[in-house]
């Protein structure tokens, strides 16, 4: 196995440890990078400077974040070698001090201007070459700020496309978006069990997203615009989603086809345990609501929030165990504001 794949092997790794919040074994991985010779193509192609620094970001362990922090050193030195070295040619320093030296000689000592016609010669070339020169140093002196910004653009945030070319868009943004939808479906190794072309379903999606029905309503986006990346940002995070394994089993075993899970609404795509959830809290604040206002007892031993008047109707229920105290539910009789007194 060439060192190509290795890289690509341990990138793979550490983005799964990320993935799953747990660093265990990243250390040794990360030390393992150190006995590679790094060239600038296996950093385009592995993607391994993007695995290492998102350990970086996302580790709470202080010795994994030194030893990112010093093989991304290395290699953005690694980047910044050829950037940095033609940078003192573009200064010479000689023909910049020629005029200054030619005037100061010249008001020294007047006799090298006006003496004998055999000294004019090398007095008249003195002031030719700052003509040529004079821009050179202008721009010279302009490139220098920049220059020590191009050592930092070549970081990992302009990451090549990994994508095969049959599911290129031409839309960097599209790309993108495909890119990690693949990645998403790939979260655990279940595309292999189900035999699934993760980057075939997850353009399928992206297109679906993009061109195809929305809800109730059919109708197309056709741009990368804030709506088109919010909806590919929901499903990317509920196919992650570590406690919701069954969505992107459903998915990649084709119970929900790429189009459904292109319109499901975040309620749709969320887990069983937060659909009893939501279910039970909405139960309950239905039986809060729609208790009867008949057969309470009035009293005035409550003081309404609100209109600050004590003309109340209370009913109690047990809600919780038997063992427990019974709920008060309370209702003003004058601008009907309920709470409930436990």
């Amino acid at each position: 196995m060439g060192p190509a794949e290795e890289l690509v092997r341990i990138a793979k790794k550490l983005d799964k440890m990320v993935a799953r919040k747990s660093t265990e074994g990243a250390l040794d991985l990360l030390k393992s990078l150190t006995g590679y010779t790094m060239t600038i193509q296996l950093l385009q192609t592995t993607r391994i400077g993007v695995a290492v620094n998102s350990v970086r970001k996302h580790c709470s362990d202080e010795e994994v974040v030194a030893s990112a922090k010093i093989l991304i050193k290395n290699w953005k030195r690694l980047l910044g070698d050829p950037l940095w070295g033609p940078a003192p040619l573009q200064l010479p320093p000689a023909p910049a001090e020629t005029p200054a030296t030619a005037r100061r000689k010249g008001r020294s000592d007047p006799s090298r201007c006006h003496g004998t016609p055999g000294m004019s010669p090398s007095a008249v070339p003195a002031p030719a070459p700052p003509s040529p020169c004079a821009p050179h140093r202008a721009n010279s002196s302009k490139a220098k700020p920049e220059t020590p910004r191009t050592p930092t653009s070549p970081t990992f945030s302009p990451s090549p496309c990994l994508l095969a070319p049959c599911y290129l868009t031409g839309d960097s943004v599209r790309d993108k978006c495909i890119e990690m939808l693949t990645a998403a479906l790939r979260m655990d190794d279940d595309y292999k069990e189900f035999g699934v072309n993760c980057e075939k379903m997850a353009s399928e999606i992206e297109d679906h997203i993009l061109w195809g029905g929305w809800g109730t309503h059919t109708y197309a986006l056709g741009s990368t615009d804030m709506k088109y990346r919010n909806r590919v940002r929901s499903r990317i995070s509920n196919l992650k989603d570590p406690k919701n394994p069954s969505l992107r089993r459903n998915v990649l075993c084709g119970a929900i086809p790429p189009g459904l899970i292109a319109r499901m609404t975040a309620e749709e795509m969320a887990s069983d345990e937060l659909k009893e959830l939501r279910n039970a809290m909405t139960q309950e604040a239905i039986r809060e609501h729609q208790m009867a206002k008949t057969g309470g007892t009035v009293t005035d031993l409550f003081q309404c929030g609100k209109c600050k008047k004590k003309n109340c109707t209370y009913n109690q229920v047990q809600t919780r165990s038997a063992d427990e105290p019974m709920t008060t539910f309370v209702l003003c009789n004058e601008c009907g504001n309920r709470w409930k007194v436990c």
